[in-house]
């Protein structure tokens, strides 16, 4: 059984120094399968749209309390995405300037290899979800730190 009510309000977000909050995202990814039902080495990548506008990101929300990084990376995924897999070594940390408040947040990332795509998840009314190629994505993601921790995991994919 999958939870499939997402977390809210800031009772237990995390925050740095200055006062801006410690986010953590995740990029969703998995290789395309081939018509034979093998896999191929295409990479894909699933990104979300935010909630207020119709632009592309991947999942992230803030880090609370009472999970570690790693588990609030999973529960972004979970929560925004609707999917389950396993979280991979952190691919960075990123400091960028909030739109809305002005100060600097603080934003982690890791790779998700994606085990399970769910039909029903919690933001599923509110977001749309979309695979798509590393070269589509890099081009749709509003956020230049997420752009960045794309190329680092698409390198270091490659590497192995």
């Amino acid at each position: 059984m999958v939870c499939v009510v997402s977390r809210s309000g800031r009772e237990m977000q995390r925050y740095n120094s200055n006062g801006g909050r410690q986010v953590v995202g995740c990029i969703p990814y998995r290789y395309k399968q081939n018509i034979d039902g093998s896999m191929s080495d295409e990479l894909e990548v699933l990104l979300v749209t935010s909630q207020k506008t119709p632009t592309f990101m991947f999942p992230k929300g803030g880090w609370e309390l009472d999970e570690t990084l790693e588990e609030a990376a999973s529960r972004e995924s979970l929560e925004e995405a609707g999917v389950i897999g396993i979280v991979e070594h952190e691919l960075g940390e990123w400091s960028f300037i909030s739109k809305r408040y002005g100060i600097y947040y603080e934003g982690h990332m890791f790779p998700l290899l994606v085990k399970e795509q769910l039909d029903i998840w919690a933001e599923k009314n509110l977001r749309t979800r979309l695979w798509m190629n590393v070269v589509e994505a890099r081009d749709v993601c509003r956020h230049w730190w997420m752009k960045e921790a794309l190329d680092i995991l698409v390198h270091r994919l490659t590497q192995h």
